[in-house]
């Protein structure tokens, strides 16, 4: 069953952030994820929340994702994306 990562990124060092894109790329890539939506435009339909990058990567499985955000590879990133913004990230189970 497929498990998503939903990500609101709000980016506070823009030129830290560029040293997380491509580590995170690689990761995604090795742990067999599909980028949904990274980065493009937003509206909001109801509600008062406004994210500023949107990020929705699906992975075969919930065992998967958690090798991925665990990994070596993704935890290097993971670093640099926590210094260079404010984060609210959630793991979604598919049905």
């Amino acid at each position: 069953m497929s498990a998503y990562i939903v990500a609101d990124i709000d980016i506070t060092d823009p030129e830290a952030y560029e040293q997380y894109k491509p580590l995170a790329s690689a990761a995604i890539e090795k742990y067999g994820a599909r980028p949904l939506a990274r980065g493009g435009d937003v509206e909001t339909a109801e509600g008062d929340w406004k994210p500023k990058r949107f990020v929705i990567l699906e992975f075969p499985s919930m065992e998967q994702l958690r090798k991925f955000y665990d990994s070596p590879e993704y935890v290097k990133a993971r670093t640099i994306r926590q210094q260079a913004s404010k984060s609210n990230l959630i793991f979604v189970k598919g049905v």
